[in-house]
């Protein structure tokens, strides 16, 4: 999309475009000022030829008539101009039809008889350039409908479609006839309902008179020969790795590197993964028994505690099976790079990979530094990946100027700064952490260019970084009159609640190239249309908006979301992604590839567990093995296909074998004959059912017409249902229907410029699809699980990619307040969707999603549940020790040697999983604790805030307020925010050091015998005191750093919390005092 350099604003409601340029004067430019001739007959722009010349239909009187209204008035209509009524002649690139003439003037034997290729061509462009596109769009079909070279267009074929068995394999020849399926353009065959019978060759008969021997016949073996020979060539690619082509090629030697698999996995080795599930059956085992033992074993004289305990410890043990058995089949995975260059590039041709899209994400440039954000940008620039194959879309969702003119000055330091990275293969290619890199750089590049160069670079970042920051500066007070541009024009986002959509191409266009000469990725900058009374839904619908408008633009077939904080730290990373994706065998069936989530600027101890090292290398892993893992919002290549929606292909069954061997009177056979057709009649109305409710693949599967109804109305029904589905934007509709991606047909700039204002315009999901089955799903603040869970419903699979230096990189809050405010938004995320009509436990039945995996998605939905019970499970130690009663009656030897099985399972259990998933026994213990930490303070406020919200319609918010600050290295973790999240685990600290030094009081007063009993409860509460300890760090690692208000309503929940309880005190006898019979005489 050319758009001269200029930001481009408008609104598709108010019909207005603004075109704002640095030089000129912003104007308002109606749509026709914007676009050429208009085709008189569907009002649509006339394109322009491959000359540069416009397209002219008619020679005589040049009436204004579009290419693909011209090709449809010669097939259909009276083949003659509507104007003069001058018949029109053939133009080059267009079919014969029945009356043309000889014409000598040109060769065009290419495109003369050639519908299947022009229908393949113009499918999507017949869409966009119809407004009644009902008339053309039920007629196209697939590719696989229509080629008939699908079945293998290098070998000749000469037999109709059919093979003769008495004929060897080797002595005979296909002949595909005709297309015979449904069109609403009829094509210039005579009967195409005619059924051709197979044609067997003769050996005794000369073979010229089927073809062979004739000098065509020798020239297209000539030139199958020479393109065999050019895929057996192992070329060097860039990095010293050969290059082939596809796979599914069955002429190529199985021996050629280039046909072997792209990826494999890599299972767990037996001696670790063996153990490691005999172990969870043992636990399993032993943890029925502990119930047996716990449940008819009760304490009388504490039988609230008790009951509570027992309650407690069920519900841990089925989130512990949600949680453990998604972990059954855990696998790796291995990518082979050098494999993908061999089969999808090839030297001295163009690259063969497939298109990437990138999106990155941000709202507050106050809250998302724009320098972090412009480090992002310039690594996806940056990346080692085909230039014309990678374009970025930054989505500022707050259309704030400050991240326009960062984005700007970026792309002028992606011009010095792209070169550098690919002359010299730097990692990683974000420039402030490869200059905040501590490596010695000349004992690898000893080059004095390299070193020289490298001086220089960093100079010109640290002028970057300047003229950033001054942005920064500056933006922080807002004049009373709003921004305005260089031009004096007002920035169109200064109101950020209403304001247009604007669009803004920064590289990719008008000849913008590198200081080398070289051409650059695409990159735009985009804030979607904002107007008050409309629903915006947060990120999801700006990454709506970000899909609909790159399918506008560029469509690539494969899309890459990242946060504006998460930079490529793998210039190979794409590379990676497409090794799953690409891959003929396995490719089809992926939705997305998912990254794990690798972090800087966490203090080596992790003291919150910010890295979520047992998620990302355990419980990823185990998923991987089932159906994949769990989108987490970012890091993840996309399959464009399955965001709209679609149904993941599915395999062709092989037909059922029948019995032969017995009568048809044999009971049994004619018993397993009726059970089958039985069967497959309900099959055929499952299918027919599922045929309803599935989404739309193709336009072949919508039908025509239906009997008795009007035949205009029968063919605008497919449209409806696309406009239903996807918005009435028949560009988007035409892009949605390339599955390889690519911009429609007949597509110019002023129409993509108009469409694509039209799809971020605020009112576009209006009676949509979008947001309930398209794209990201709406409902939840964590959009990620939906939509991931969305996906498999849909039978899709998804894949773990952990290559072995981090694909991205990004910053994690690491001080407890932020911490514990990300952990409470993804908690109330699964609230909400627990609560919805999309939650695991009852949606998606009957459908592609396997047991297991369901497994994992009602684990993330109903872990805030388990903060109420751990809540009172970590208030129980305190009680007892106050109280004097405990929840377990005096221990016998069978509950002894229970309880430490039950111990020893789980001890053996986490070492089998540090064993087999590579994580250290601190990442595992820092997951542990704050597993407690976030449970009783994060989850439980989630479950509060969500179920107001859900049920009541409140929406109620947890404030952060900074206290205090240090200066030095991870200063932010010793940063204090006041927020009552910290009130729970302070009080439950509090409560039972309190328990401690009155349970030892009590010991040491009564003597030597209360020491026994003492010692249950005091582990209990060293066990809560120690998985709160991060906490109690976070508190005093500074000292005079705590809050006021925290120490003060703590001090006064627990007072409060004490006194009630000696005063109640439930567990004491209602008869009042129990009195003895004194065993002196006093008498």
């Amino acid at each position: 999309m050319d758009t001269k350099g200029r930001l481009v604003a408008g609104s598709h409601n108010r019909n207005e475009f603004v075109l704002i340029n640095a030089d000129d004067i912003g104007r308002v430019t109606s749509v026709k000022e914007l676009t050429g001739q208009i085709c008189q007959i569907c009002g649509d722009e006339i394109e322009f030829s491959v000359d540069g010349e416009p397209f002219v239909a008619c020679n005589e009187c040049a009436f204004p008539v579009c290419r693909p209204c011209y090709e449809y008035e010669r097939r259909e209509g009276n083949q003659a101009c509507p104007q003069c009524k001058t018949r029109y002649k053939r133009i080059r690139g267009s079919p014969r039809v029945d009356g043309d003439e000889d014409e000598d003037e040109f060769d065009d034997l290419e495109h003369e008889f050639d519908y299947n290729e022009y229908e393949q061509q113009h499918m999507a462009g017949a869409v966009l350039s119809s407004r009644g596109i009902g008339r053309t769009a039920s007629g196209i079909t697939t590719h696989s409908e229509m080629d008939p070279s699908g079945v293998n267009s290098e070998i000749p074929l000469l037999t109709y479609g059919q093979e003769d068995d008495t004929i060897s394999a080797d002595k005979h020849a296909l002949i595909i006839p005709p297309f015979r399926g449904k069109r609403i353009h009829p094509m210039p065959f005579s009967d195409s309902s005619v059924t051709f019978p197979p044609r067997p060759m003769d050996p005794k008969k000369d073979l010229a008179v089927y073809g062979y021997g004739t000098v065509a016949w020798k020239e297209r073996m000539e030139e199958w020969k020479r393109k065999q020979n050019e895929k057996l060539q192992v070329v060097k690619h860039q990095g010293g790795k050969g290059i082939g082509d596809e796979l599914d090629d069955a002429d190529l030697p199985k021996m050629d590197e280039g046909r072997q698999p792209l990826s494999r996995k890599i299972p767990i080795p037996s001696s670790k993964i063996s153990p490691y599930r005999i172990v969870i059956l043992l636990r399993m085992a032993i943890l029925g028994l502990f119930f047996h033992y716990r449940i008819r074993h009760p304490v009388n004289d504490a039988y609230g505690l008790w009951l509570t305990s027992i309650i407690c410890e069920i519900w841990f043990a089925i989130s512990w099976i949600f949680d453990q058995f998604p972990k059954w089949f855990p696998i790796k995975r291995e990518t082979y790079l050098d494999r993908l260059s061999l089969r999808y590039e090839k030297e001295g041709k163009p690259s063969e990979l497939a298109p990437i899209d990138i999106f990155v994400s941000t709202v507050d440039p106050l809250k998302e530094p724009p320098l972090i954000t412009a480090n992002t940008v310039l690594s996806i620039l940056a990346v080692d990946y085909p230039i014309d194959k990678v374009a970025c879309y930054v989505s500022d969702d707050g259309a704030a100027m400050l991240t326009f003119e960062a984005l700007s000055e970026t792309s002028e330091f992606a011009r010095k700064w792209v070169p550098f990275c690919k002359k010299f293969k730097i990692e990683p290619r974000a420039p402030e952490w490869y200059f905040a890199l501590k490596v010695d750089y000349l004992r690898d590049k000893v080059e004095p260019t390299f070193v020289r160069e490298r001086r220089a670079m960093k100079r010109e970042y640290e002028e970057f970084k300047v003229r950033i920051n001054a942005l920064v500066a500056m933006a922080q007070k807002v004049p009373e009159e709003g921004w305005t541009m260089q031009d004096g024009t007002p920035w169109p986002g200064n109101n950020v609640r209403d304001h247009p959509g604007m669009i803004q191409v920064f590289l990719g266009q008008n000849g913008v190239r590198d200081i080398e000469g070289n051409e650059l990725p695409r990159l735009i900058y985009v804030s979607r249309e904002k107007r008050p009374g409309y629903e915006h839904h947060k990120k999801a619908g700006a990454m709506n908006s970000l899909i609909r408008v790159s399918a506008v633009i560029s469509n690539a077939p494969y899309l890459l979301n990242v946060d504006c904080d998460h930079y490529i730290n793998n210039s190979k990373a794409l590379r990676e992604a497409m090794c799953f994706m690409m891959d003929p065998q396995a490719g089809k069936k992926i939705c997305y590839v998912q990254f794990p989530q690798r972090f800087d600027g966490i203090d080596r101890h992790d003291r919150y567990s910010n890295r979520n090292v047992v998620f990302f290398d355990i419980n990823m892993k185990g998923l991987d093995g089932i159906q994949g893992p769990i989108y987490v919002g970012t890091g993840c290549v996309f399959r464009r296909q399955a965001l709209y929606g679609y149904d993941a292909p599915k395999k062709a069954k092989p037909p059922g074998k029948t019995c032969n061997c017995w009568p048809k009177w044999c009971c049994c056979c004619f018993g397993s004959r009726k059970k089958s057709k039985k069967g497959k009649s309900k099959d055929n109305k499952k299918k027919t059912k599922n045929r309803e409710a599935t989404q739309i693949h193709a336009l072949e599967n919508i039908e025509e017409g239906i009997e008795g109804v009007d035949s205009e109305k029968s063919a605008l029904m497919p449209q409806v249902k696309f406009e239903k589905k996807f918005g009435q934007s028949p560009v988007f509709i035409a892009s949605a229907l390339l599955e390889n991606g690519g911009v429609p047909a007949g597509a110019t700039s002023a129409s993509l410029l108009k469409e694509a204002i039209h799809v971020i315009s605020c009112g576009y999901e209006d009676k949509t699809e979008w947001g309930k089955e398209v794209g990201w799903i709406y409902g939840s603040v964590t959009e990620d699980i939906l939509t991931g869970f969305k996906m498999h419903c849909h039978g899709w699979r998804s894949v773990y990619c952990m290559p072995k230096r981090p694909a991205f990189k990004g910053s994690a809050p690491i001080n407890l307040s932020d911490r514990l405010h990300q952990v409470l938004r993804w908690a109330l995320g699964s609230v909400e969707i627990l609560l919805s009509r999309h939650c695991p436990i009852w949606y998606g039945y009957g459908c592609g999603l396997k047991p297991l995996e369901r497994f994992s998605y009602i684990n993330s939905v109903v872990y805030p549940l388990t903060s109420l019970p751990l809540l009172a499970y970590c208030a129980l130690p305190a009680v007892c020790l106050l109280t004097g009663k405990f929840i377990v009656p005096e221990i016998s030897n069978y509950a002894s040697i229970i309880f430490m099985g039950m111990f020893i399972s789980i001890a053996v259990t986490s070492v089998l999983e540090m064993q087999w998933g590579g994580v250290g026994i601190d990442d595992l213990w820092r997951n542990e604790q704050f597993w407690v930490i976030g449970g009783v303070s994060s989850h439980f406020f989630a479950l509060i805030q969500g179920l107001l919200k859900v049920l009541a319609g409140v929406n109620t918010n947890f404030t952060v307020t900074s206290k205090a600050a240090d200066d030095g290295e991870f200063s932010d973790l010793y940063l204090f925010k006041w927020t009552s999240l910290l009130i729970p685990p302070m009080t439950l600290m509090i409560i039972n050091i309190i328990g401690v030094v009155v349970g030892v009081s009590d010991a040491i007063n009564n003597g030597y015998e209360s020491w026994g009993p003492l010692f249950g409860r005091l582990f209990f509460a060293l066990w809560v005191i120690v998985h709160l300890y991060p906490f109690l760090k976070g508190f005093m690692g500074r000292q005079d750093r705590l809050p006021t208000i925290i120490v003060v309503w703590s001090i006064l929940l627990a007072s409060i919390f004490s006194l009630l309880w000696v005063r109640i005190n439930p567990f004491l006898s209602r008869d009042g005092i129990v009195l003895e019979v004194c065993g002196l005489d006093c008498n």
